[in-house]
């Protein structure tokens, strides 16, 4: 008993010791998880650019006088494996905190041990509704605006441009779906009964769509809302074309709106969808003498010059890099864990270079959501032109 108690003892001593060194430590130690492999290694993009980006900052001699130390390793988008990798970040690489992590599903399993030893879970790369709960979960923020906030955005511009809309909804059937259709229907109020004529679910696992949109285009709606991912986005785009079905709105969520989806439904076939943005464009001509864009290409021709700059996730791993530094250096050296969460909480009007104009990041300690603002964007059968105002889930 008395070994057994001394074991314990010294265990706590290690979980103690672990906690101080990674906080007076002279390194910032940041940890993440990606996929790397697996069918979602594209995404790997993110944290390779977030390597370089830290590279960059510890060249120019760190944040507070100390050295950024990235840890970003493979979890194949795997909860299991998210689970794994976050325990050794945690325990043995003993990082300050947890930084972009992909997904809804992994960062859910990992969500309450994180909590649980007060480690900050920041930027989470998902805009699943569950994430902005400081009061249950204060050491969890979101990354990315919410999915409920995209369908009120949507929303709001059908009740602008076409309030007297026939409006038919195609969603996944799953949490993504169901956010983004209650956002929507939110927004649309005590119309949402009279103006959705028709609405119909998928699940992932289905070969097709075709019956769904068949059904959808049978109700006479003049508008369509698709709330799909991945093949579905090519599926439901190029199968629309293909019943002759012509709805004067056509809105897919941000997350659908890769060219890599668009292409295989045929881009003629999308000219005109609708999807929105908080984001600048790199390739776009329009921005091509914007500061915060030229910066962002003098740092990839520096530090990676052989990256495919089409690729919008290598923008993406830029874009919340240049967040975490923005909190990081509110922290006035004090890299305490409660201190990092305090100033991640009390973002005021952050204007990031890759922010669209007109926007800003602002948080508060009941107010985990850093980006509330989107603007809509038009596909003209090459690139997505933004119109309109920002607008925002209020």
């Amino acid at each position: 008993m008395k070994l057994a108690a001394a074991l314990i003892g010294m265990s706590l001593l290690t979980l103690a010791g672990g906690s101080a060194h990674a906080e007076g430590s002279d390194e910032i130690r940041i940890g993440q998880t990606l996929p790397y492999s697996g069918p979602a290694s594209g995404f790997g993009a993110i944290g390779r650019t977030q390597e370089a980006f830290f590279e960059k900052i510890n060249a120019e001699g760190g944040i507070g006088g100390r050295k950024v130390k990235f840890i970003t390793l493979d979890d194949a988008y795997s909860p299991p494996k998210t689970v794994e990798q976050t325990r050794k970040l945690v325990e043995q690489d003993e990082v300050l905190m947890m930084f972009g992590s992909l997904g809804t599903a992994t960062n859910s399993a990992v969500q309450r041990y994180l909590n649980a030893k007060k480690v900050p879970q920041l930027f989470v790369l998902s805009g699943a509704s569950k994430w902005p709960e400081p009061a249950k979960y204060p050491w969890t923020m979101p990354g990315m605006a919410a999915y409920e906030s995209e369908g009120v955005v949507y929303a709001k511009h059908i009740l602008k441009a076409k309030p007297d809309a026939k409006i038919a909804i195609l969603s996944q059937n799953d949490d993504f779906g169901r956010d983004y259709v209650a956002g929507f229907k939110r927004a649309l109020g005590t119309r949402a009964a009279s103006m959705i004529i028709a609405e119909a679910t998928y699940e992932t696992s289905a070969p097709t769509i075709s019956s769904q949109l068949s059904a959808l285009k049978s109700s006479g709606a003049d508008v369509l809302f698709g709330v799909v991912l991945g093949k579905f986005t090519s599926q439901m785009i190029k199968g629309v074309a293909e019943i002759g079905w012509k709805p004067e709105l056509f809105f897919v969520p941000t997350s659908a709106s890769s060219i890599s989806f668009l292409e295989p439904a045929g881009l003629d076939n999308a000219v005109g969808l609708i999807s929105s943005s908080n984001q600048k464009d790199t390739m776009d001509p329009q921005w091509a003498d914007d500061p915060g864009v030229k910066d962002y290409f003098a740092f990839m021709k520096r530090y990676m010059p052989n990256a495919d700059l089409a690729n919008s996730n290598y923008a993406a791993g830029y874009h919340y890099a240049t967040l975490l530094m923005t909190v990081l250096r509110a922290c006035n050296g004090d890299f305490s864990r409660d201190n990092i969460m305090r100033q991640a909480a009390s973002l005021k009007d952050v204007r990031l270079p890759l922010l669209l104009p007109g926007m800003a990041v602002s948080t508060g300690p009941e107010d985990y959501l850093p980006f509330q603002q989107l603007q809509l964007r038009r596909f003209n059968g090459k690139s997505w032109v933004q119109f309109g105002d920002v607008l925002d889930d209020r």
